[in-house]
């Protein structure tokens, strides 16, 4: 079957498909995180005073005994095996934005040749895989591979179910022997930790008493795109690399703006109501879900949760996003730009810290100038973006995201702070010396008696500004798509613990010096916005004024690639931030900056491979085939004596020749060898391999617009983005 026989066939198939049937939904409240070993599962399951202990470790940290874990192993263990459950497995993050597990029977023979269960705390606390298998900077030789595994409390157990039965999934950390970080849970565990220790000492230079826990929340909006799997089956591209490689845009893309927030089709329906099936009953609060801007492209958002456990869930989702679109027959696409010409995908992370004493910390209230604790922790985060916009740059950066930042759907690659008209008179009135009103939004009037008028926030919004705060909370714009939130959620505590620390000290110096409360605070925010103010930004971040003026004017950096990104792991200051505060050693900084930087010269290496590939046995062939063709109609015309017009034949020849004449390029960049450094590689795939991809897939996209229709071997962008 010739490839253009294969897309005929492929659109037969889904237009002829048969939908799949889900089971009627049940009621939220019939479903809700049923298959979670909750906190209120405990408290059936458990004697009281276990109950007890494990519930303020949940909420406070505190640590567990080891009788209370036995305890808690035999409840989890029962209740797993009465859900269907024959194995369990410690769930961890390692150095990818994937999760690992290793599975374990609950089976173990006894004397007499019989089987039984047996589920201990010793098992519960710690499992041992190999510490050297996955990404780890060197930290492990395959000669020192032991690494561990261990039970974190703090997000609960759960059941996953698959066609093959049910598996108990316990959320662990994941160590080297030597006892260093090697994923992305123990640093988030500790950044919360760090912002925790300083949020106490401003509270308590503020005069609050009663102080409970602090914790950064998370809600993570996920885009994504869905592809018929026949479709993406036929796409080596879309398969290995997660984009098309080659594609010439679809006559028709989103310029009309009809898909974003339109009809849901009624295939994409049915697979949403059967992913939050299983997110509910997983407890994971999918709040909502639309159409995206751009054509098969979708959303999803959960509701904010504490960020340890949304990291968790959100590893979760993407999995499960993955996993039911296989069985609806999509391809779901996480990456940042799977399409060229249309919109890409993020995953806007919306932050924010609070307890249950004070409340959410970054809520202004109606009247955010006498609110003197939600100024110094909005102070503190203008702060950390100022002093580490490189490193926040750094944790969202990615090959695929590289794609998105900057462009027309996406904030600019330049870290600035958004803080809506109300909030930035107020930080201005600081900055002037003092503060004494705050301007609302007014009422919303439209002049119809059969609307009723409302409140109007008292910002707009700014879809332009990567950090952008959203009335309480900030929402990080700028997160890929299928990045994990874990690294983001690390820099964002790490830096607000850093400020607070500053503005603790600062705080304390103006009260030990006699001033009022109102009057330190207002003393200690001047000094921070002096220093600091200049990332505070509410106009077009799209702007080229606004670029020139970010870096000429205000020192603010443009990163525009991960290989201008990444290096800032490396800088001082961030190694003295995450040393101080005790979140990651200099040790485990530097394997994270070998890490990534290892991940992106693959992933773009994989990507031009792939691309010398495909041209030369998909494209180039095709291309061929339609001279072939047309010499064919051209000789047997001219034998009826009639000329036909070659310059058709002549545009295909020039493309394809240009085409492998860029290939081979390409292929000479992919063998060089010896760059001296890190950096310099991945400068050489940003670059040097990137650029020449380009110049191989103009050609290939031009020709996709010349060559006979019933001849080009790659489904087509109107084919994968329309037809559902």
């Amino acid at each position: 079957m010739t490839g253009s026989e294969s897309r005929a066939q492929a659109i037969y198939q889904i237009t002829n498909r048969t939908p799949l049937e889900v089971e009627k939904t049940e009621p939220l409240s019939d479903i809700w995180a049923t298959d979670v070993f909750s906190l209120a599962t405990m408290e059936e399951a458990l004697a009281k005073n276990a109950f007890k202990a494990v519930k303020k470790t949940v909420q406070t940290g505190e640590p567990l005994d080891a009788a209370t874990a036995d305890i808690v192993a035999a409840a989890m263990k029962d209740w797993a095996i009465s859900k269907g459950a024959k194995f369990f497995s410690h769930i961890f993050y390692p150095l990818t934005n994937a999760t690992a597990e290793k599975h374990d029977g609950f089976i173990i023979s006894n004397t007499d040749g019989g089987a039984i269960t047996e589920f201990t705390g010793t098992l519960l606390i710690k499992g041992e895989p190999d510490g050297s298998s996955f990404p780890n900077g060197s930290i492990r030789a395959t000669n020192a591979a032991r690494g561990y595994t261990a039970w974190d409390p703090s997000s609960p157990a759960y059941i996953i179910h698959t066609d093959n039965g049910a598996t108990l999934m316990i959320p662990s950390v994941f160590m080297s022997w030597t006892g260093e970080a090697l994923d992305k849970k123990i640093p988030l565990l500790r950044s919360n930790d760090a912002m925790n220790a300083a949020a106490q000492k401003v509270l308590s230079l503020m005069g609050e008493t009663d102080i409970a826990t602090l914790n950064s929340s998370c809600g993570a909006e996920q885009e994504y795109f869905l592809v018929d799997s026949n479709f993406a089956n036929s796409r080596p591209d879309l398969l290995l690399a997660g984009r098309t490689l080659f594609g010439a845009p679809s006559a028709k893309g989103q310029e009309f703006d009809d898909h974003y927030f339109g009809a849901i089709p009624a295939r994409v329906q049915v697979y949403m109501q059967d992913l939050e099936d299983q997110l509910y009953r997983l407890g994971i609060p999918a709040k909502t879900h639309h159409n995206e801007v751009a054509p098969g492209q979708f959303e999803l958002a959960p509701y904010f949760e504490n960020a340890n456990v949304a990291a968790d869930h959100q590893q979760m989702i993407m999995t499960l996003l993955k996993s039911t679109a296989k069985r609806h027959g999509f391809i779901c696409l996480l990456h940042e730009k799977p399409f060229a010409g249309i919109n890409g995908s993020g995953k806007h992370v919306n932050w924010s810290v609070g307890n249950s004493t004070q409340g959410n910390l970054l809520d202004p209230g109606a009247t955010p100038h006498d609110n003197l604790n939600f100024l110094l922790f909005c102070g503190a985060v203008i702060r950390g973006v100022h002093k580490f916009g490189p490193l926040l740059r750094a944790v969202i950066a990615s090959a695929g995201n590289d794609h998105r930042l900057g462009a027309n759907e996406a904030p600019p690659a330049i870290l600035s702070v958004y803080l809506g008209e109300q909030l930035e008179k107020v930080f201005a009135d600081i900055q002037s010396g003092k503060i004494t009103s705050s301007i609302s939004g007014g009422e919303m009037d439209l002049g119809l008696d059969q609307i009723l008028n409302f409140e109007r926030d008292p910002g707009d919004r700014n879809r332009t500004s990567p950090f952008a705060f959203t009335g309480n909370r900030f929402e990080f714009r700028a997160v890929g798509s299928q990045a994990s939130v874990h690294g983001p959620l690390i820099a964002m505590n790490t830096m607000l613990a850093d400020s607070l620390e500053w503005i603790a000290s600062e705080l304390d110096k103006q009260l030990s010096g006699g001033k009022d409360q109102s009057a330190a605070v207002i003393a200690t925010l001047k000094s921070l916005m002096d220093d600091h103010g200049q990332a505070v930004f509410g106009g077009d971040g799209y702007s080229e004024e606004w670029h020139r003026a970010a870096v000429e004017d205000r020192g603010l950096k443009n990163i525009p690639t991960t290989a201008d990104a990444l290096p800032a792991y490396r800088s001082p200051e961030v190694i003295e931030l995450f040393k101080s505060t005790g979140v990651l050693t200099p040790e485990e900084l530097e394997s994270r900056f070998e890490v990534y930087s290892e991940q992106y010269v693959l992933a773009i290496e994989v990507e031009a491979k792939l691309t010398i590939d495909m041209a030369k046995t998909v494209i180039y062939p095709a291309a061929l085939r339609y001279l072939s063709d047309l010499s064919l109609t051209n000789t047997g015309m001219a034998e009826m004596g009639i000329d036909m017009d070659n310059s058709i034949a002549v545009k295909v020849a020039e493309e394809a020749n240009a085409m492998m004449t860029a290939v081979a390029s390409l292929s000479e960049a992919l063998e060089a060898e010896g760059f001296g450094s890190t950096e310099a590689h991945l400068q050489h795939c940003a670059k040097g391999l990137c650029n020449l991809m380009l110049e191989v897939r103009a050609c290939a996209d031009s020709l996709e617009a010349e060559v006979a229709d019933e001849l080009w071997p790659l489904a087509k962008y109107q084919e994968m983005l329309f037809i559902k």
